[in-house]
């Protein structure tokens, strides 16, 4: 196969590239909340404990989150086509392994090569769509789809997790990726362009790879630890002042070496960098939807899994509608500096109205029309945030380019995952000693509280989040402008003009 760093022909083809990249796209997104619907499933089938349990979600976690710039760099040094194919192999080959684990260990083992697969094929999935659709409108198009998925993955999981756990077994919940992943290669093999390279073959940065993957895995892993042992852990701490200092390494690092793994353009550049800060505070807010909404439904409301997956389906419609009507009609006219505050706003306001639920709530009345709202609100701002996230960047770094907006996401997930989770747990133990004596009606109650709390403060999140994105991003002219010049690059490489420069907004005649 010959490495994909050049332009690639437009052809009707690309659209069948983006059904291919969509569906690895959403086996990587649902897997995490396919996997958390069967765990108590697959905890009574092979036996192991409570305190054990955690690590089959941490095993992933850590590491997609610790290898996902090192998987988009391999896909830009060995090519796109190549990287992703590979991608979607290792993770049918680790589902499978999970899906016969007859250990807890093998189920383990199984979960931690999942993530490593799927750090190298969601950024890959993404740069295989950045470099296909290179017209603006186009582009927008695919993004809007992409986003849309990306929002609406975990709901999606939901359901075909629920239904999978309930109605087959739970270990299909990992069975299903491997036919998922066939279709995918099957299509990549098709559909999607090896171009050959343009230019010198880049290096891997080691040392940049050593250090920026410490430091991710010490700061999910010290998150994680942080939601089983406290905040007070000596190995909470331990690990996140780790992280930072490697992290400080890693900057260092990059500002010095031949070949780096992440050049700082990438995330320094105004847009890029506020549409990174936006998927990261996306991800941190929607886990509070995902994961709290869902414990409401199905422990104080009594909703059955396949109920509870269903439950989340109009949310996903709207979030459909809403990133195809902006892709298609606001971004283009509005930008992501109107569009993406919009989102955070409009999310913020959903989970402030679902602060209001309690025990007496149903679902038409009081869950399905903030439910909607917030489909709403990840449709508006996604598809916008992942859209400028790869605009404009060099070529040859478009594979670690989408790294970073997986990477945002992830960490922004892990990080509030550990903190609300943290912050729930404390709200329901101080009601319980205030409202004594403890009764199955208090326990109740305490949990809705604990619930309310976790939406108020991803409303801050988000909130936060819609502030930044206003005074970050810049004008509607400036991007456009960085459109054109991307364009006119990627036609001058596909006439073979060379690597390709890195168009920046600062480059552009607009201001921002």
């Amino acid at each position: 196969m010959s490495d994909n760093l050049a332009a690639p022909t437009a052809s009707s083809r690309r659209w069948f590239t983006l059904a291919t990249v969509a569906l690895a796209q959403l086996m990587v997104v649902l897997d995490s909340t396919v996997v958390n619907i069967a765990l108590p499933a697959a905890q009574k089938d092979l036996g192991f404990s409570n305190g054990d349990r955690q690590w089959v979600v941490t095993a992933y976690s850590l590491a997609f989150g610790s290898l996902l710039l090192l998987g988009g760099r391999l896909s830009d040094l060995i090519g796109r086509r190549r990287a992703f194919i590979i991608g979607l192999i290792g993770f049918a080959g680790a589902s499978a392994l999970g899906g016969a684990a007859d250990s807890f260990g093998t189920l383990v083992a199984a979960r931690a090569l999942q993530g490593a697969f799927g750090a190298l094929l969601a950024p890959t999935a993404l740069s295989v769509l950045t470099t296909t659709f290179t017209i603006p409108k186009e582009r927008s198009r695919a993004f809007g789809v992409f986003g849309a998925i990306a929002g609406a993955g975990g709901a999606v999981g939901l359901l075909l997790g629920g239904y999978l756990t309930q109605d087959v077994n739970w270990r299909w919940n990992l069975y299903i990726n491997v036919f998922f992943a066939i279709i995918a290669i099957i299509g990549a093999i098709i559909f999607v362009p090896s171009v050959k390279r343009v230019g010198e073959r880049p290096r891997l940065d080691i040392p940049g790879t050593v250090l920026v993957s410490g430091a991710l895995f010490a700061l999910v892993y010290g998150f994680s630890n942080a939601e089983t042992d406290g905040w007070g852990d000596v190995l909470t701490w331990g690990m996140l002042v780790a992280s930072g200092i490697l992290f400080v390494a890693f900057v260092l690092w990059q500002q010095r070496a031949k070949h780096p793994l992440l050049p700082l353009s990438i995330v320094l550049n105004r847009n890029r960098g506020a549409a990174y800060l936006s998927v990261f505070v996306a991800g941190s807010g929607m886990f509070a939807i995902f994961l709290f909404l869902t414990y409401f439904l199905q422990t104080s409301l009594g909703f059955t899994p396949i109920t509870t997956g269903l439950s989340f389906l109009p949310m996903i419609a709207c979030l459909v509608l809403a990133a195809q009507l902006g892709t298609n009609i606001f971004v283009p006219r509005f930008g992501p500096k109107v569009l993406v505050p919009i989102g955070m706003v409009m999310a913020s306001g959903a989970l402030v109205w679902l602060t209001r639920l309690d025990l007496s709530s149903t679902y038409a009345a009081n869950i399905l029309p903030p439910l909607m709202l917030m489909g709403l609100a990840i449709g508006t701002l996604m598809p916008a945030s992942i859209q400028t996230a790869t605009l404009g960047a060099n070529r040859q770094y478009a594979g670690v380019a989408s790294a970073m907006v997986n990477t945002s996401q992830q960490v922004g997930g892990s990080i509030s995952t550990a903190l609300l989770n943290t912050l729930v747990a404390t709200s329901v133990t101080n009601y319980i000693a205030s409202n004594q004596p403890t009764t199955p009606g208090v326990v109740a109650q305490a949990a809705v509280q604990g619930y309310a709390l976790a939406y108020w403060l991803a409303a801050g999140f988000f909130l936060a989040g819609g502030i930044m994105a206003a005074l970050l991003f810049g004008r509607k002219a400036t991007i456009q402008a960085t459109a054109r010049e991307a364009q006119a690059a990627a036609a001058a490489e596909q006439a073979g003009g060379g690597g390709g420069r890195e168009t920046t907004p600062e480059a552009a005649p607009a201001g921002a």
